[in-house]
Protein backbone atom coordinates (compact mmCIF):
# COMPACT_ATOMS: atom_id res chain seq x y z
CA UNK A 1 0.00 0.00 0.00
CA UNK A 2 1.32 3.33 -1.41
CA UNK A 3 0.06 5.99 0.35
CA UNK A 4 2.65 8.97 0.10
CA UNK A 5 2.24 7.82 -3.78
CA UNK A 6 -0.93 9.60 -3.57
CA UNK A 7 0.07 12.70 -1.55
CA UNK A 8 -0.86 15.22 -3.31
CA UNK A 9 -4.62 13.41 -3.83
CA UNK A 10 -5.12 13.54 -0.05
CA UNK A 11 -3.58 16.86 0.88
CA UNK A 12 -5.48 18.70 -2.02
CA UNK A 13 -8.37 17.34 -0.69
CA UNK A 14 -7.38 18.79 3.22
CA UNK A 15 -6.64 22.36 1.65
CA UNK A 16 -9.96 22.23 0.12
CA UNK A 17 -11.86 21.59 3.30
CA UNK A 18 -9.62 23.84 5.45
CA UNK A 19 -10.28 26.81 2.74
CA UNK A 20 -13.99 26.15 2.83
CA UNK A 21 -13.96 25.84 6.53
CA UNK A 22 -11.98 29.30 6.69
CA UNK A 23 -14.31 30.88 4.20
CA UNK A 24 -17.49 29.98 6.32
CA UNK A 25 -16.17 31.22 9.82
CA UNK A 26 -15.50 34.56 7.85
CA UNK A 27 -18.84 35.07 5.92
CA UNK A 28 -20.94 33.38 8.90
CA UNK A 29 -19.43 33.46 11.97
CA UNK A 30 -20.28 31.40 15.18
CA UNK A 31 -23.49 31.88 17.08
CA UNK A 32 -22.09 32.24 20.87
CA UNK A 33 -24.23 30.82 23.31
CA UNK A 34 -25.16 32.80 26.75
CA UNK A 35 -21.57 31.41 28.04
CA UNK A 36 -19.96 34.22 25.67
CA UNK A 37 -22.43 36.59 25.51
CA UNK A 38 -24.06 36.56 28.99
CA UNK A 39 -28.20 35.22 29.17
CA UNK A 40 -30.35 33.14 31.01
CA UNK A 41 -30.29 29.90 30.69
CA UNK A 42 -34.09 28.61 32.06
CA UNK A 43 -35.32 24.97 32.71
CA UNK A 44 -38.33 23.87 33.00
CA UNK A 45 -41.11 20.51 32.73
CA UNK A 46 -43.87 21.61 30.95
CA UNK A 47 -47.04 19.55 30.08
CA UNK A 48 -50.66 20.50 28.22
CA UNK A 49 -53.59 18.45 28.92
CA UNK A 50 -55.13 19.85 26.03
CA UNK A 51 -52.09 19.05 23.10
CA UNK A 52 -48.56 18.48 23.24
CA UNK A 53 -46.20 21.01 24.01
CA UNK A 54 -43.75 21.61 21.25
CA UNK A 55 -40.43 23.89 21.34
CA UNK A 56 -41.77 26.20 18.32
CA UNK A 57 -44.94 26.60 21.64
CA UNK A 58 -42.77 27.55 23.73
CA UNK A 59 -41.03 30.11 21.56
CA UNK A 60 -44.17 31.43 20.50
CA UNK A 61 -45.70 32.29 24.00
CA UNK A 62 -42.20 33.93 24.92
CA UNK A 63 -41.90 36.18 21.58
CA UNK A 64 -45.63 36.80 21.28
CA UNK A 65 -46.77 37.44 25.13
CA UNK A 66 -43.78 37.60 27.25
CA UNK A 67 -42.04 40.01 24.96
CA UNK A 68 -38.80 37.66 24.72
CA UNK A 69 -36.59 38.71 21.90
CA UNK A 70 -35.94 35.54 20.14
CA UNK A 71 -35.53 33.08 22.61
CA UNK A 72 -33.96 29.36 21.77
CA UNK A 73 -36.00 26.56 23.15
CA UNK A 74 -35.06 22.56 22.58
CA UNK A 75 -36.14 19.85 24.28
CA UNK A 76 -34.10 17.70 26.91
CA UNK A 77 -34.96 14.22 26.47
CA UNK A 78 -33.63 12.68 29.45
CA UNK A 79 -35.28 14.55 31.93
CA UNK A 80 -38.55 15.23 29.72
CA UNK A 81 -37.98 18.93 30.04
CA UNK A 82 -37.22 22.01 28.06
CA UNK A 83 -33.98 24.28 27.69
CA UNK A 84 -34.96 28.03 27.44
CA UNK A 85 -31.77 30.40 26.90
CA UNK A 86 -32.64 34.16 26.75
CA UNK A 87 -31.06 37.45 26.86
CA UNK A 88 -29.85 38.10 30.30
CA UNK A 89 -33.46 38.26 32.47
CA UNK A 90 -33.95 39.94 36.15
CA UNK A 91 -35.72 38.20 38.82
CA UNK A 92 -38.45 40.49 38.37
CA UNK A 93 -38.81 39.54 34.24
CA UNK A 94 -38.37 35.78 35.48
CA UNK A 95 -41.36 35.34 37.66
CA UNK A 96 -43.52 37.82 34.85
CA UNK A 97 -42.19 34.95 32.03
CA UNK A 98 -42.99 31.93 34.45
CA UNK A 99 -46.68 33.77 35.33
CA UNK A 100 -47.28 33.74 31.43
CA UNK A 101 -46.12 30.09 30.97
CA UNK A 102 -48.35 29.02 33.75
CA UNK A 103 -51.01 30.95 31.93
CA UNK A 104 -50.38 29.30 28.74
CA UNK A 105 -49.85 25.42 29.60
CA UNK A 106 -51.26 23.49 32.44
CA UNK A 107 -48.14 22.20 34.21
CA UNK A 108 -44.85 24.47 34.09
CA UNK A 109 -42.13 22.82 36.69
CA UNK A 110 -39.07 24.94 37.05
CA UNK A 111 -36.16 22.79 37.44
CA UNK A 112 -33.00 25.50 37.19
CA UNK A 113 -32.55 29.13 36.41
CA UNK A 114 -29.40 30.64 36.04
CA UNK A 115 -27.65 33.75 34.32
CA UNK A 116 -24.27 34.67 33.04
CA UNK A 117 -23.37 38.22 33.01
CA UNK A 118 -21.69 39.77 29.66
CA UNK A 119 -18.13 40.15 32.10
CA UNK A 120 -17.61 36.56 32.93
CA UNK A 121 -18.85 35.39 29.03
CA UNK A 122 -15.94 38.11 27.83
CA UNK A 123 -13.73 36.37 30.74
CA UNK A 124 -14.75 33.07 29.43
CA UNK A 125 -14.03 33.71 26.30
CA UNK A 126 -10.53 34.93 26.45
CA UNK A 127 -9.37 32.34 28.59
CA UNK A 128 -10.54 29.85 26.04
CA UNK A 129 -8.87 30.92 23.80
CA UNK A 130 -5.30 31.26 25.81
CA UNK A 131 -6.14 27.52 26.20
CA UNK A 132 -6.22 26.99 22.87
CA UNK A 133 -2.97 28.88 22.06
CA UNK A 134 -1.23 27.75 25.29
CA UNK A 135 -1.75 23.75 23.67
CA UNK A 136 -0.93 24.39 20.25
CA UNK A 137 2.54 26.23 21.92
CA UNK A 138 3.31 23.32 24.56
CA UNK A 139 2.20 20.51 21.61
CA UNK A 140 4.94 21.84 19.01
CA UNK A 141 7.53 22.57 21.74
CA UNK A 142 7.07 18.76 22.85
CA UNK A 143 7.58 17.14 19.62
CA UNK A 144 10.19 19.22 18.43
CA UNK A 145 12.44 18.24 22.16
CA UNK A 146 11.22 14.26 22.09
CA UNK A 147 11.95 14.05 18.00
CA UNK A 148 15.57 15.71 18.51
CA UNK A 149 17.98 12.79 18.14
CA UNK A 150 16.51 12.49 14.49
CA UNK A 151 17.46 15.51 12.96
CA UNK A 152 17.86 14.10 9.18
CA UNK A 153 16.81 14.16 6.78
CA UNK A 154 14.27 16.01 8.28
CA UNK A 155 14.76 18.39 11.15
CA UNK A 156 13.22 17.68 14.42
CA UNK A 157 10.97 20.95 14.55
CA UNK A 158 9.36 20.04 11.19
CA UNK A 159 7.87 17.38 12.90
CA UNK A 160 6.33 19.94 15.56
CA UNK A 161 5.43 22.33 12.23
CA UNK A 162 3.31 19.13 10.53
CA UNK A 163 1.62 18.63 13.91
CA UNK A 164 0.50 22.14 14.07
CA UNK A 165 -0.73 21.66 10.72
CA UNK A 166 -2.36 18.85 11.19
CA UNK A 167 -4.48 20.13 14.35
CA UNK A 168 -5.60 23.18 12.83
CA UNK A 169 -6.65 20.95 10.16
CA UNK A 170 -8.84 19.02 12.73
CA UNK A 171 -9.76 22.03 14.95
CA UNK A 172 -10.78 24.27 11.68
CA UNK A 173 -13.30 21.58 9.94
CA UNK A 174 -15.43 20.93 12.84
CA UNK A 175 -15.44 25.05 13.48
CA UNK A 176 -16.81 25.37 9.79
CA UNK A 177 -19.43 22.86 9.56
CA UNK A 178 -20.26 24.62 13.22
CA UNK A 179 -20.56 28.05 11.35
CA UNK A 180 -22.96 26.97 9.06
CA UNK A 181 -25.01 25.10 11.45
CA UNK A 182 -25.24 27.76 13.27
CA UNK A 183 -26.63 30.11 9.90
CA UNK A 184 -29.02 27.18 8.86
CA UNK A 185 -30.04 26.04 12.03
CA UNK A 186 -29.40 28.23 14.71
CA UNK A 187 -26.48 25.69 16.43
CA UNK A 188 -24.98 28.00 19.41
CA UNK A 189 -21.30 27.21 20.86
CA UNK A 190 -20.86 27.44 24.44
CA UNK A 191 -17.78 26.59 26.39
CA UNK A 192 -18.65 22.52 25.48
CA UNK A 193 -17.34 22.79 22.24
CA UNK A 194 -14.77 24.89 23.70
CA UNK A 195 -14.02 21.81 25.32
CA UNK A 196 -14.76 19.12 22.76
CA UNK A 197 -11.57 21.21 20.25
CA UNK A 198 -9.25 20.51 22.84
CA UNK A 199 -10.12 17.20 23.27
CA UNK A 200 -10.01 17.08 19.79
CA UNK A 201 -6.63 18.40 19.42
CA UNK A 202 -5.53 15.91 22.14
CA UNK A 203 -6.78 12.74 20.55
CA UNK A 204 -5.37 14.02 17.13
CA UNK A 205 -1.58 14.64 18.29
CA UNK A 206 -1.83 11.64 20.17
CA UNK A 207 -2.54 9.51 16.40
CA UNK A 208 0.07 11.88 14.93
CA UNK A 209 2.65 11.06 17.38
CA UNK A 210 2.18 6.87 17.01
CA UNK A 211 2.58 7.46 13.58
CA UNK A 212 5.86 9.68 13.95
CA UNK A 213 7.12 7.64 16.71
CA UNK A 214 7.35 4.50 14.01
CA UNK A 215 9.14 7.16 11.44
CA UNK A 216 11.71 7.61 14.25
CA UNK A 217 12.11 3.89 14.99
CA UNK A 218 12.25 2.70 11.48
CA UNK A 219 15.09 6.15 10.70
CA UNK A 220 17.09 5.00 13.51
CA UNK A 221 17.23 1.22 12.04
CA UNK A 222 17.82 1.76 8.40
CA UNK A 223 20.12 4.57 8.98
CA UNK A 224 23.07 2.19 7.74
CA UNK A 225 20.86 1.18 4.77
CA UNK A 226 20.49 4.54 3.72
CA UNK A 227 16.78 3.99 2.64
CA UNK A 228 14.46 6.31 1.19
CA UNK A 229 12.67 8.47 3.12
CA UNK A 230 9.20 7.89 1.18
CA UNK A 231 9.69 4.20 1.79
CA UNK A 232 10.32 4.93 5.72
CA UNK A 233 7.39 6.84 6.11
CA UNK A 234 5.15 4.91 3.94
CA UNK A 235 6.30 1.52 5.71
CA UNK A 236 5.66 3.37 9.17
CA UNK A 237 1.87 4.53 8.09
CA UNK A 238 1.05 0.79 6.73
CA UNK A 239 2.63 -0.50 9.97
CA UNK A 240 0.35 1.86 12.62
CA UNK A 241 -2.80 2.49 9.93
CA UNK A 242 -5.01 -0.59 11.39
CA UNK A 243 -3.72 0.36 15.64
CA UNK A 244 -4.91 3.96 14.39
CA UNK A 245 -8.25 2.62 12.73
CA UNK A 246 -9.19 0.41 15.17
CA UNK A 247 -8.69 2.78 17.87
CA UNK A 248 -11.05 5.81 16.43
CA UNK A 249 -13.20 3.42 15.45
CA UNK A 250 -14.38 2.04 19.07
CA UNK A 251 -14.38 6.16 19.77
CA UNK A 252 -16.43 6.86 16.94
CA UNK A 253 -19.22 3.98 17.74
CA UNK A 254 -19.22 5.26 21.13
CA UNK A 255 -19.59 8.96 20.64
CA UNK A 256 -22.24 7.76 17.38
CA UNK A 257 -24.18 6.05 20.50
CA UNK A 258 -24.22 9.53 22.50
CA UNK A 259 -24.99 11.55 19.62
CA UNK A 260 -28.05 9.04 19.55
CA UNK A 261 -29.63 8.28 23.02
CA UNK A 262 -27.70 11.15 25.08
CA UNK A 263 -28.98 14.38 26.35
CA UNK A 264 -29.62 17.36 24.14
CA UNK A 265 -27.65 19.45 25.77
CA UNK A 266 -24.48 18.08 24.96
CA UNK A 267 -25.56 16.74 21.16
CA UNK A 268 -23.18 19.44 19.92
CA UNK A 269 -20.18 18.65 22.08
CA UNK A 270 -20.69 15.71 20.92
CA UNK A 271 -21.32 15.82 16.94
CA UNK A 272 -17.74 17.61 17.24
CA UNK A 273 -16.32 15.06 19.07
CA UNK A 274 -17.24 12.44 15.96
CA UNK A 275 -16.28 15.03 13.37
CA UNK A 276 -12.66 15.61 14.55
CA UNK A 277 -12.08 12.11 15.92
CA UNK A 278 -13.06 11.26 12.52
CA UNK A 279 -10.37 14.28 10.34
CA UNK A 280 -8.34 13.25 13.68
CA UNK A 281 -7.48 9.66 12.62
CA UNK A 282 -7.61 10.80 8.41
CA UNK A 283 -4.79 13.65 9.48
CA UNK A 284 -2.40 11.44 11.29
CA UNK A 285 -2.25 8.83 8.36
CA UNK A 286 -3.10 11.20 5.62
CA UNK A 287 -1.50 14.44 5.90
CA UNK A 288 1.48 15.03 9.03
CA UNK A 289 3.66 11.98 7.60
CA UNK A 290 3.25 13.16 3.46
CA UNK A 291 3.65 16.69 4.58
CA UNK A 292 7.04 15.54 6.25
CA UNK A 293 7.74 13.69 2.82
CA UNK A 294 7.00 16.65 1.15
CA UNK A 295 8.70 18.82 2.78
CA UNK A 296 11.79 16.73 2.71
CA UNK A 297 11.55 17.01 -1.62
CA UNK A 298 11.41 20.22 -0.98
CA UNK A 299 14.89 20.78 0.90
CA UNK A 300 16.63 18.63 -1.82
CA UNK A 301 15.32 20.74 -4.64
CA UNK A 302 16.42 23.63 -2.70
Amino acid sequence: MNIIRYRGIFLSVSALLVFASIACLLIFGFRPAIDFTGGTLWQVRISNQSQAVSEQGIRDVLANTGGVESPVVYKELTSDSFLIKTQPLSEADHQRLSGVLKNSFSSVEEMQFQSIGPTIGEQLRSRAIWAGILVLLGISLYIAFSFRKISHPVASWKYGIATLIALFHDAIIPMGILAILGKTHGIEIDTNFVVAILVIIGFSVHDTIVVFDRIRENLLVHRAGKQPFDFTVNESIVQTMARSINTSLTLVLMLVALLIFGPANLRVFTGVLLVGTIFGTYSSIFIASPLLTLWHKFDIKK
